[in-house]
């Protein structure tokens, strides 16, 4: 730890040369403005700001390895609350393929803090430093910075040297948090031509030059007699000039991308630049052309060994197949009996990847494998039963949306067969999986289907079967403002599956336990489950319920929401201005049919009006019929959206729709207390 006295560190911008012309802070040169700053004047809310990211990828060459790919990171953040605390650890991950692997090299780290008026700086040592095995093809290097408190900067530098030239990760010019200056420079020589990819809402512009470099080489011949001695050795410097492209890209005070619900990766909208290698040319060289289409993308994956071949091998699952479809003509039922018994026999242990790690045949074996190994094995099983089975890469909804050819854009397969109603998709990653119903993580825009031949073609994975919740609950108010209540549930569709996959996780009671919390601490008993394991049917749940502090009795009145416990109280859309879609994965339903008997001795004197809600375009719809009968009151509620995918045109339009349900949901019925002539004639009537 260096406590520097008698000084005040300045931010100090050095103007580099003309070929980057980018304004550079230097490493080290903090400043007491940025030690003392309390919150981000443009985003007071944000737990920490980068004060500067800068990054820059080049090329180097050397005569033993040729071009490798260079890229020097240099990030500097405020931290202004403990929960900014996550910033100050940075996690690296790292390709690698065979021996050659991408290496971290001059990583620097220094926390610096405010002490009696004075910096004191605290360096990264080798304990702050881990290096662990993601999966076979990424390692990950991290680093937790030291001495880390609200209020701190922290700053790191560290280069990562690649042998894969083909490869340029994406520029990323917006994060989580706001970013005061940002400086990403990109720089090839002309034997690279590059294909450039934008994303996101942010105007990004470059500052683009071409300027000469030149590589040298050391050149050693030898000449002479056939004598040791008599042989001379001769050194000769050439050189070889070249061209290079410089593109800068610099912004300031970009804001954060906000999370926001019914996202299905907040990283599709993030702005950011990616290079895609078209071709290379070198002198007296051909073309080498490189993956730029997914016709290519496709053929690169089915020719690997761990996918083609392994979706293509037989023999091993014979006697089995044989035994299950043994007797059973029709497609369709043997695709039911193949798909059950892959899903029930061999299990997932939760790896995702598009190729086989192990291979088929030993997860065949072992009884467990890969997403890729399952549902590959699926596929063969299928295709020698007769079905056209084909398999389908996908990238799941956590790996983001594949918006450019590569090979890296996709990360998970499943099955997909041709029927006379259309192909229908299968994942045997889980029993609770049924036919064209895929999870949830799996559910992203589109997959692309690679035919026998190795041709694709893309197909979306949005479903069009609506998911359904239905619930009807029987309601008695007591005297003290509790209720007992009857609540019978029915899910169908994804939502169906949903529930069976958090159900059977864990136990009966933990998982009532679960639900008594979400649903606004009800009491839950006399439970009752039907359908659990027969996939094809709705799931059905019966229990009773009690729950105090639903109804607020004053001065002889009674007030309650007739949607007790199940009103929504806020919208899940908050933002101002929402530049990309809102994403609920799949069309639903949820309707609720409640009937509430009104306390003996009480009449409505208030009670809510009926109201429609509508979408355009047919998109959603909230009905909501309230009616007094005698001594009941009876509500049908019903939230229906008919697309998995809301355009972010519509954001205004949507947020106002929950805006008016969340309104009316929350609207309350008056029940006053009969007194005197008006009970006799209640009663009387009544009679």
């Amino acid at each position: 730890m260096t406590i520097i006295k008698g000084r005040y560190l300045t931010v100090a911008l050095i103007f580099i040369t003309l070929q980057l012309q980018a304004q550079e802070i230097k490493f080290g040169k903090v400043s007491m403005e940025e030690l003392t700053e309390k919150y981000n004047s443009k985003d007071s809310l944000s737990d920490a700001t980068y004060l500067y990211k800068y990054r820059k990828t080049y090329f180097m060459y050397s005569k033993d390895k040729g071009f490798e790919l260079v890229t020097e990171f240099h990030n500097r953040l405020k931290i202004y609350s403990k929960e900014g605390f996550d910033y100050a650890t940075k996690k690296i991950n790292l390709y690698k393929e065979g021996s050659s692997k991408e290496k971290v090299s001059g990583l620097k780290g220094v926390t610096y803090n405010l002490h009696e008026g004075e910096i004191v700086e605290s360096k990264l040592r080798k304990d702050g430093e881990f290096e662990i095995e993601l999966s076979r093809y990424h390692d990950q290097k991290s680093f937790t910075m030291p001495n880390v408190k609200e209020g701190s900067v922290i700053e790191y530098q560290y280069s990562v040297l690649s042998p894969f030239i083909s490869n340029i990760d994406e520029f990323i010019l917006q994060e989580d948090i706001p970013i005061k200056k940002t400086v990403a420079i990109m720089e090839s020589p002309e034997y690279f031509n590059f294909r450039l990819n934008t994303k996101g809402f942010l105007l990004i512009k470059s500052d683009k030059r071409t300027v000469t470099d030149k590589i040298s080489f050391l050149n050693k011949t030898r000449s002479g007699g056939q004598g040791f001695s008599s042989r001379n050795t001769d050194f000769s410097t050439s050189v070889v000039s070249f061209n290079k492209e410089i593109a800068t890209y610099e912004l300031s005070d970009v804001p954060a991308l906000k999370e926001e619900p019914f996202v299905n990766n907040i990283d599709n909208y993030r702005s950011a630049i990616k290079y895609e290698l078209s071709y290379t040319k070198f002198p007296n060289g051909g073309l080498k052309y490189y993956a730029t289409t997914w016709e290519d993308v496709v053929k690169k994956i089915y020719d690997h060994p761990n996918f083609g071949t392994e979706l293509n091998k037989k023999g091993y699952y014979d006697d089995d197949l044989e035994t299950i479809i043994s007797g059973v003509s029709k497609p369709l039922d043997r695709m039911e009996l193949i798909f059950d018994f892959v899903k029930s026999q061999i299990k997932w242990n939760g790896l995702y990847g598009k190729y086989a790690t192990d291979g088929v045949k030993k997860a065949y074996k072992d009884r467990t494998g890969n997403v890729a190994e399952l549902n590959l094995i699926l596929t063969s099983m299928l295709r020698n039963a007769g079905l056209k089975a084909d398999p389908v890469l996908i990238s799941t909804r956590s790996h983001g949306i594949p918006l450019f050819p590569t090979r890296e854009g996709y990360n998970y397969v499943v099955s997909g067969v041709e029927t006379s109603n259309g192909m229908v998709l299968l994942d045997a990653t889980s029993p609770f999986n049924a036919p064209n119903m895929i999870p949830v993580r799996a559910l992203n825009w589109e997959g692309r289907v690679i035919a026998e031949n190795g041709t694709s073609r893309s197909i979306s994975l949005i479903p069009s079967k609506k998911s359904t919740d239905t619930a009807m609950i029987e309601v008695v108010i007591n005297d003290d403002g509790s209720v007992d209540g009857e609540f019978r549930q029915q899910y169908r569709g994804h939502y169906a599956m949903i529930f069976r996959s958090k159900f059977n996780k864990v136990t009966q009671d933990a998982f009532l336990e679960q639900e008594e919390k979400v649903n606004d601490d009800i009491e839950i008993s006399d439970y009752k489950l039907t359908n659990n394991s027969e996939i094809g049917k709705p799931i059905v749940q019966f229990y009773n319920f009690f729950k105090e502090d639903v109804v607020d009795v004053v001065a002889n009145k009674l007030y309650f929401s007739p949607m007790l416990h199940l009103a929504s109280e806020e919208s899940p859309f908050k933002l101002e201005k929402r530049e990309f879609p809102v994403d609920f994965g799949f069309p639903w339903e949820d309707k609720f049919i409640i009937k509430i008997k009104i306390p003996e001795g009480y009449q409505v004197e208030t009670l809510p009006e009926s109201k429609i809600i509508s979408l355009p375009e047919n998109l959603g719809l909230f009905r909501y019929v309230i009616k007094n009968n005698s001594q009941e009151i009876d509500l049908t509620a019903s939230v229906s959206i008919n697309s998995g995918i809301i355009p972010p045109n519509y954001y205004d339009t949507l947020k106002e729709f929950y805006r008016q349900l969340v309104e009316k949901e929350t609207e309350k019925v008056v029940l006053s207390k009969i007194t005197g002539d008006e009970y006799t004639e209640s009663a009387t009537g009544s009679r």
